[in-house]
């Protein structure tokens, strides 16, 4: 069975920030079956952050009962058959927050993005949030030109195509993230997930559903139907066809 989990954005400690998307990271290791599974972090978004994986560790690790392990693609130069090993002797991959863009090179020039595919299809759980939530899908709305550049626009960066939609983090956390995503939609066949911080969108097979982990953050549908903007929110607490969601 494929499993995807899809988090908006939100903290998991560090730098005396409250952990907040514990609920959604249960649900992530529940989906592993095991009490104490395999964990890879990839922090290629960060630039291989090693506080992030500090945090990582404490929070998925000591918290959560992980067995952690970290995948340095941009510092570390590894072979194809050392990150195939890593990937795929794993029960969990998640992926961090950062630079979408700059992480989806390095996926491509290395061969990870190939090895993510095929974990995927060998029902591995993918999970991530941010950066790490748009890989997953064909495309996402992405703040990377902003990370070198305050003044530039958001981006379209190609995922690995898992899920045929794009995906929006973020959605009403950040001030301009909404009016972008209308914008950038119009010219988008398809249609756009937007996620709330402490709010997934948790797919498995053809089916899914949407998880929080604070009572107010949601999930919406967005797309251009004729010259009509269209928003929906995405309630439902139950699996649910994935085929109906992606539909106009």
């Amino acid at each position: 069975m494929t499993k995807i989990v899809a988090i908006g954005g939100g903290e998991i400690g560090g730098r005396g920030l409250h952990v907040e998307t514990t609920k959604i990271d249960k649900e992530i290791i529940l989906l592993s079956g095991k009490k104490h599974p395999k964990l890879l972090f990839i922090p290629t978004a960060s630039y291989d952050s090693k506080t992030y994986y500090e945090n990582v560790q404490k929070h998925f690790g000591k918290r959560l009962g992980c067995k952690t392990d970290v995948l340095y693609l941009k510092n570390e130069k590894l072979s194809k058959r050392e990150i195939e090993g890593k990937i795929l002797s794993s029960d969990i991959i998640y992926v961090g927050g950062g630079d979408t863009e700059t992480m989806m090179k390095v996926w491509r020039k290395t061969g990870t993005d190939k090895i993510l595919k095929k974990a995927y299809k060998r029902g591995i759980v993918l999970s991530g949030l941010s950066a790490g939530a748009i890989c997953w899908f064909k495309y996402g709305n992405s703040d990377s030109r902003m990370i070198r550049n305050p003044n530039a626009d958001m981006i379209k960066v190609r995922g690995l195509g898992l899920v045929n939609a794009l995906f929006c983090p973020h959605y009403r956390s950040e001030k301009n993230r909404k009016a972008d995503l209308k914008k950038m939609m119009k010219k988008q066949a398809g249609i756009a997930i937007a996620v709330d911080n402490c709010c997934a969108i948790e797919i498995l097979e053809k089916q899914y559903r949407i998880i929080r982990s604070k009572g107010s953050a949601k999930a919406y549908k967005v797309y251009w139907k004729a010259d009509r903007f269209c928003s929906q929110v995405i309630n439902n607490k139950e699996f649910i066809s994935l085929g109906n969601l992606l539909k106009k």
